[in-house]
């Protein structure tokens, strides 16, 4: 899948696959992705806290973890590259897969409704600001759509003053905002719900 971003960054955008690991580990692996790497984007996948397995760090319990799912034929969300180089990630899937918005305070469901959830951007600290996850979210909502999601939903930031870039993992609201995303729900002043409807009858993709 080809996306631009708002600063003209054309990337290309691929599910995440056993054949792809590499790449995620690579991006993971860089300089300004401490965050990244210690989460695995696996946080919001559990209800409860995990205590990692003898002998391994929280770190390297996560990596395994989702290598699991991914090696089991699970795509956990897609990665950006530019140039052939992987330089962003963005984590989404059938909201059921992520256990701990159920709990959520600010995420928690809004209603019974199916709905896909994005709960995590990443972008390789030397490609950010020329609009590599505008692209990621134009990619995800296309993939989401092929394989069938009819709604999509997401939990951004929402705050005049300036925040750095290694916190928002959820994304701003202006950027929903531009692809017609709208306001739900708001538990929190600076966390509103926002969803997209998707037209329904897509073919399913195939990662």
């Amino acid at each position: 899948m080809k996306a631009r971003g708002t600063a003209a960054a054309e990337i290309d955008v691929r599910p995440l696959t056993k054949e792809r690991w590499p790449d995620l580990v690579e991006l993971f692996e860089r300089p300004g992705a401490s965050i990244a790497r210690g989460c695995w984007c696996m946080y919001y996948r559990r209800s409860g806290e995990r205590v990692p397995p003898p002998g391994l760090t929280r770190s390297r319990a996560n990596r395994r973890d989702l290598k699991a799912l991914v090696d089991l034929g699970v795509v956990p969300g897609l990665l950006g590259y530019e140039s052939g180089r992987p330089v962003g990630w963005i984590s989404l899937g059938p909201r059921a897969d992520y256990a701990k918005l159920a709990r959520s305070p600010v995420m928690k469901p809004v209603d019974g409704k199916a709905v896909w959830s994005i709960v995590c951007f990443f972008v390789d600290a030397q490609a950010r600001h020329r609009g590599i996850a505008d692209a990621l979210l134009a990619a995800a909502l296309a993939w989401a759509r092929a394989q069938g999601a009819t709604l999509v939903e997401a939990y951004p930031w929402d705050r005049v003053a300036k925040k750095s870039d290694d916190s928002l993992w959820f994304g701003t609201k202006t950027m929903f905002d531009r692809v017609g995303f709208v306001e739900v729900a708001r538990r929190k002043p600076a966390r509103p719900v926002m969803r997209r409807a998707l037209r329904a009858g897509a073919k399913k993709a195939k990662p």
